[in-house]
């Protein structure tokens, strides 16, 4: 598998590096579409195939029909259970919240976590942009500043200290192309970044109901960001995608190791030799990620955690398909 690195690239550069960025960007969309085409997509107001919202006709309750389905007037007036079918919606809006801040430029696995970012939201697209479906971005960069909204077809954003731009929604796939090379172009930023303040996005102004996808590694406090994912979910499906890399769940031993803060700049030296202080690390890193899961779960999301040390389309390829057997069997995420 090609790896997703040159596509991260920072603007300007040469022409060269560009094109070749272009190439590897092009290599990774046929990558995901080789996985993903025919096998999860449909025209559908869902990145999840699932029964659809608008009401359709009444047919007599089978077993195994979902009991919520139930179409009460009708059962009453022939006095058989029916159940009330649905349409699913056409034109789907999307929204991605890509979380580019400084803790993303990290990886010790086969890849960087924004490379993961990267190939979540060409994965994403994939699956959305068809039939007149509409998908648009925000992305943070770190801090909190909001930029105006920007035209982005035919190059990324404009990238400064904490900057938030959002990429219209727009359909058809030159659209979609440009928006993933606006994503793979946006530098990182140094500083803190606000992952509730870019989540907010999508709650302002309020859109038509769809699906809203957040891509992060989520290591902010969950009480900056779950809030703003409870008022997502009132209104949109939510998928919260979380890049993970091994070395932020367990240290290795190596003796003496600098490690640096990509936020805050703070350099410290940890003495990985010493089984209690990794274990401390391990227990730490285990609390923090439960405390993740269960923020999300309390929002509501669907939730798909993504390594950088494994095969993270293969992941996303089960993930959907768990997801979709989950919604035809009737049962909730």
């Amino acid at each position: 598998m090609a790896r997703a690195a040159a596509v991260t690239s920072p603007t300007p550069r040469p022409a060269p590096l560009a094109d070749r960025s272009e190439a590897v960007l092009s290599r990774l969309q046929l990558l995901v579409t080789r996985k993903l085409d025919g096998l999860l997509q449909g025209d559908y107001a869902g990145l999840l195939p699932g029964p659809g919202s608008e009401a359709g006709e009444s047919r007599e309750y089978r077993p195994g029909d979902d009991v919520r389905r139930m179409d009460w007037p009708v059962t009453a007036r022939t006095t058989t259970p029916h159940v009330r079918r649905t349409v699913a919606d056409r034109e789907l809006e999307t929204w991605l919240a890509l979380d580019l801040s400084a803790s993303l430029d990290f990886g010790t696995g086969q890849w960087l976590k924004r490379e993961v970012v990267v190939a979540a939201a060409a994965a994403i697209t994939h699956l959305t942009v068809r039939g007149g479906n509409r998908i648009g971005a925000v992305i943070g960069t770190g801090g909190g500043v909001s930029a105006p909204a920007r035209r982005w077809r035919g190059g990324p954003p404009p990238a400064g200290p904490g900057v938030l731009t959002r990429l219209p929604a727009r359909s058809g796939r030159k659209e979609a192309q440009g928006l993933l090379r606006a994503v793979a172009g946006t530098t990182i930023q140094p500083g803190r970044g606000d992952l509730g303040a870019l989540i907010e996005m999508l709650n302002r102004p309020p859109r038509r109901r769809g699906v809203a996808v957040v891509v992060s590694d989520f290591l902010a406090p969950a009480e900056q960001w779950a809030r703003p994912m409870r008022k997502l979910r009132v209104r949109h499906d939510v998928l919260a995608i979380e890049v993970v890399d091994p070395r932020e769940l367990e240290l290795p031993d190596v003796g003496v190791l600098p490690v640096v803060d990509p936020e805050s700049g703070e350099l410290h030296e940890v003495q990985t030799a010493d089984p209690r202080l990794r274990q401390r690390y391990a227990d730490a890193a285990t609390a923090q990620r439960a405390t993740i899961a269960a923020a999300l779960r309390g929002a509501g999301a669907a939730h798909l955690r993504l390594r950088t040390d494994r095969d993270w389309l293969l992941d996303m390829v089960r993930f959907v398909a768990a997801q979709r057997h989950a919604r035809t069997r009737g049962t909730t995420r």
